[in-house]
């Protein structure tokens, strides 16, 4: 674990951009940047189109580590180089921004109210590819759609247990049991899922390193607690379908709680943009979402 990058997450102010879209959410982010399913064959190009619309996000002056701590990669995008430097070398070595990993293979289907993550074959495999690319942490989503208990201990047990194989790895897993915000009863889903979180960081070991990526919650500063737990980097929230004013007005609401916004990051960044525009566009956006995390 890198001790600069650990002291970053913890203490530095700013947010963690998540431009970490797979397989399956790839050509709808291309769409929304500007470019068709026409403008690319197959796989591989798609993921090309991908990686030069990552790389213009991260080259930009306005993508700074004086808003930006972090960012999370796919592991196509670890794979790849910007200016002859693997990804994650190039964001911390130009840019002083941490490296991250999105590791899961997606969702299961729905049981008890819940979405588990799917098995994720090689992790271990990975997790030594991602120390070999200087990745510091990981991250992994699962879906609450119910205020089920047994459905949400389920998600917890499973973030837990996979998130401590990635531990000792030496890497920091960041823990995403989103709660749909469309959930019939979030508040009480929150509150449930904030009690297992607790009864699993009384038990780890002294020393284990975790993060946190939760859904802004209904009810103000719930996550203030596990903040202050000595096991937790950092807590940070997901936009959720929420619009970008939305999602910043709810998150500032939250003090401590930091913003991991993907699609709020580059809802109004277009293929089409001249540069200037483009990094205009992008730094209102960032600005913005710095502003909501920083409360």
């Amino acid at each position: 674990m890198n001790q600069e990058q650990l002291r970053r997450m913890e203490h530095d102010k700013g947010f963690i951009a998540a431009l970490d879209q797979s397989g399956g959410s790839t050509p709808k982010a291309l769409k929304a940047y500007g470019v068709d399913e026409s403008a690319y064959n197959g796989e591989e190009e798609m993921f090309t189109r991908v990686h030069e619309m990552r790389t213009r996000i991260i080259k930009s002056p306005s993508f700074d580590k004086h808003e930006i701590l972090a960012a999370i990669l796919f592991e196509n995008t670890m794979d790849r180089k910007i200016d002859n430097l693997f990804t994650a070398d190039f964001l911390w070595n130009q840019k002083g921004i941490v490296p991250f990993l999105k590791v899961d293979k997606g969702l299961a289907d729905e049981k008890n109210g819940v979405q588990l993550m799917k098995p994720i074959p090689g992790l271990d495999a990975l997790l030594d590819r991602a120390n070999e690319r200087h990745i510091f942490g990981t991250k992994m989503r699962s879906v609450i759609k119910q205020a089920n208990p047994d459905g949400i201990r389920a998600i917890i047990d499973q973030q837990f247990v996979v998130g401590m194989q990635i531990a000792h790895k030496g890497l920091v897993p960041i823990l995403e049991p989103e709660v749909d915000i469309h959930c019939p009863d979030k508040a009480k889903a929150e509150e449930i899922m904030l009690g297992v979180i607790q009864e699993y960081l009384a038990k780890l070991h002294e020393g284990a390193k975790i993060m946190f990526k939760v859904t802004i919650p209904t009810v103000d500063n719930l996550y203030a607690e596990i903040m202050k737990d000595s096991h937790v980097v950092r807590v940070v929230a997901l936009s959720g379908g929420y619009t970008m004013d939305d999602a910043n007005e709810k998150l500032a609401r939250n003090h401590g709680l930091i913003a991991s916004f993907s699609r709020a990051l580059a809802q109004d960044l277009r293929f089409s943009q001249s540069d200037h525009d483009f990094n205009a566009v992008l730094k209102k956006a960032i600005d913005s979402i710095y502003r909501a995390s920083i409360t």
